[in-house]
């Protein structure tokens, strides 16, 4: 985790928003409050940033030191054993896999290895290395028992990036909920919580980026006490013969993610469901992933694909209106 940016969080903007920039879990970190008290402010600041650093420390898989690793590291070899805190978030990895029909599944770290899209690809893998690393996927091959799990075979291994970042904003607004804080907007890499509202208006404004072009937003979102997740390769991907091949994996077949979607935007009560979401519709695509998360309360998708924009009805109510822009004051 790298230091924190303090400038714009001791002196707040003219509406009284606090601004906490560090960049940690691989992505930028953006923690923006409203809070007249700077003690408070910064008890809040000291909690979110240990809370941060805690979660990397134990269970970044790009640290040797954490217990991920260690976990890794013993595959096909020994039991590692876990504590209560471990124990809940493998708990909820087996919670995700069964919830996403196993398209989210945190031992997808051998195909990661496979599509590693930070190097540079001069040739695509073959596909007898793609089988294998397929072979050594699958939660349902990981053993557990009480206070310890094994990975059966070496190769094999845990990666909790398809959630960990959602999981983190959770955590995020827990904190704030117990520093009493209404006012708070917590974005871990474009995965969000907004609770409360942004000073000017009853809400905080999140952008929705073009999924070709994110430099472009297509349109804003009026936020508030709702979490938002978006997925998309615009940010990680490599070229390889004009083509792009993004850091989302099918684990049906093991190959990145092609079938015309763009980037996911997902609307939901709290960013672990809405990162769910998004991911999955992602992989399954327009018509199967919207009819995913059509079966699940308070779920609101919206799809930017090659054919244009689809979503279900619900999430249009989101999107900013000219009456919505005004300030408190009217104008």
């Amino acid at each position: 985790m790298s230091a924190p940016d303090l400038s714009k969080f001791l002196t707040p903007s003219p509406l009284g928003v606090r601004e906490l920039h560090f960049r940690a879990l691989g992505t930028e970190c953006h923690v923006k409050i409203r809070l007249d008290s700077e003690r408070q402010a910064l008890q809040f600041a000291a909690d979110t940033l240990e809370w941060i650093k805690n979660f990397e420390e134990k269970y970044s898989r790009y640290l040797g030191t954490s217990l991920i690793s260690k976990i890794n590291a013993a595959a096909g070899q020994s039991w590692i054993e876990t504590d209560e805190d471990a124990e809940r978030l493998l708990n909820l990895a087996d919670e995700v896999f069964r919830k996403s029909d196993g398209i989210l599944d945190a031992t997808m770290l051998p195909l990661a290895r496979v599509w590693d899209w930070k190097k540079i690809h001069q040739e695509l893998p073959n596909e007898e290395n793609i089988q294998e690393a397929l072979r050594l996927t699958g939660w349902d091959k990981v053993e557990r028992r009480e206070g310890a799990i094994f990975l059966p075979e070496k190769g094999m291994g845990l990666d909790f990036g398809g959630f960990g970042k959602e999981l983190a904003v959770d955590a995020l607004i827990e904190i704030s909920r117990r520093h009493n804080i209404e006012d708070v907007l917590i974005d871990l890499g474009r995965d969000i919580y907004a609770k409360g509202s942004n000073g000017k208006h009853e809400f905080w404004h999140i952008g929705i980026e073009d999924g070709k072009n994110p430099e472009n937003c297509l349109a804003s979102l009026a936020i508030s006490d709702r979490a938002v997740s978006s997925s998309g390769t615009y940010a990680r991907h490599f070229m390889h013969n004009d083509k792009r091949y993004g850091h989302i994996i099918d684990p049906r077949t093991g190959w990145p993610t092609s079938n015309g979607v763009n980037s996911v935007t997902v609307i939901a009560n709290s960013c672990l469901e809405a990162g769910i979401h998004s991911t999955v519709c992602y992989i399954l695509g327009v018509d199967e992933g919207l009819n995913f998360s059509s079966k699940f309360y308070e779920v609101d998708v919206c799809i930017q694909s090659d054919q244009g924009m689809e979503g279900n009805p619900q999430f249009e109510k989101w999107l900013v209106k000219e009456s919505q822009i005004q300030d408190k004051s009217g104008k």
